[in-house]
């Protein structure tokens, strides 16, 4: 696992979310997506407390990232639990948010490229991610990592005067181990 900052592109610099230094930059990136579009089913975006909070949270036990450009936060990803019962700890969901002065300019290629190998490394074996549809941006980048579509939930959440569908994708962090069923796989760390 990766625990110094990754060099991407000339001017990015890929590391672990910070919740003193990042909170604010991460709320000012989100806020957008939630109220000015249906990427997000949150009516109320999150202030830097509350994002702080996360940050140290998912730090311990998944991974928060931040992309920054030119001393700049450009863009953050993150994983967290897929469900709480214990038989999906192996299982987490990921998300990534561009500030828009950014998009279509790879910072989400390299925030996917780091928190997958961070991911990884920590021995969860499945990703999930829950996209608003339609969004094409989004499709196309978790498709370009080997996401496959396995169902959409039609009409699960209201927001902008519209019922939303949301699709799911997954994607196979490590192969299939063949258990007897005796003992379950190693833990994720």
């Amino acid at each position: 696992m990766s625990v110094h900052p990754i060099v991407c592109h000339p001017e990015a610099v890929i590391r672990a979310a910070d919740p003193e230094r990042d909170a604010a930059a991460v709320a000012a990136i989100y806020a957008p997506y939630v109220t000015d579009s249906v990427a997000s089913f949150e009516l109320t975006p999150p202030d830097a407390a509350s994002f702080a909070r996360k940050i140290a949270a998912l730090g311990r036990t998944h991974a928060f990232l931040v992309c920054e450009r030119d001393g700049r936060v450009a863009g953050y990803a993150y994983s967290d639990p897929h469900r709480e019962r214990a038989a999906y700890r192996w299982t987490v969901e990921v998300s990534v948010y561009i500030d828009a002065a950014f998009h279509r300019q790879g910072v989400g290629r390299e925030l996917y490229t780091e928190l997958l190998a961070r991911i990884r490394a920590r021995g969860f074996r499945q990703a999930c991610a829950g996209i608003t549809l339609p969004n094409a941006g989004s499709v196309g980048l978790h498709e370009s990592f080997g996401f496959e579509p396995i169902g959409v939930w039609r009409d699960v959440g209201w927001k902008a005067g519209g019922w939303r569908d949301v699709g799911w994708w997954q994607l196979q962090l490590a192969p299939q181990d063949e258990h007897d069923g005796a003992a379950p796989p190693a833990e994720p760390v």
